[in-house]
């Protein structure tokens, strides 16, 4: 089963999320994540998906959790990451729409179905704000 590595991005009390092209079913808006490939690790695919697909530079900081997500069916690992420099943008039109800073406290009117609780728990804890 493939790996989906998913980048959770937090920069002055937001959220980077990403707006598919195609939604999978009720997932319109995500963290950008995507394919671990052959020879990477989870972290080196999140900093590379979230500059792929939503334009910024990222350090990965460590693996926040892990699950069976939902919706897709995939097995996806969220990896907690720094931002260090770009601008949110849809970097890769054919799979990401928009790109956009989302306040932790909207997190609900994104992502409907809730956020998993681990990282739910990671980005609206004390002091990471």
């Amino acid at each position: 089963m493939d790996v989906i590595a998913g980048a959770v991005v937090q920069h002055q009390g937001a959220v980077l999320l990403v707006r598919r092209t195609v939604p999978e079913g009720a997932l319109v808006w995500q963290f950008p994540a995507g394919k671990v490939e052959p020879g990477e690790s989870v972290e080196e695919a999140a900093a590379r998906e979230a500059s792929e697909e939503a334009g910024v530079t990222v350090e990965a900081l460590s693996v926040i959790g892990e699950r069976v997500h939902p919706v897709t069916g995939r097995r996806v690992v969220y990896v907690a990451c720094r931002w260090l420099a770009g601008e949110a943008r849809a970097a890769s039109p054919r799979e990401v729409a928009e790109a956009v800073w989302a306040p932790v406290d909207d997190l609900a009117e994104f992502i409907p179905g809730g956020v998993y609780g681990p990282v739910w728990d990671y980005v609206a804890g004390p002091g990471l704000r």
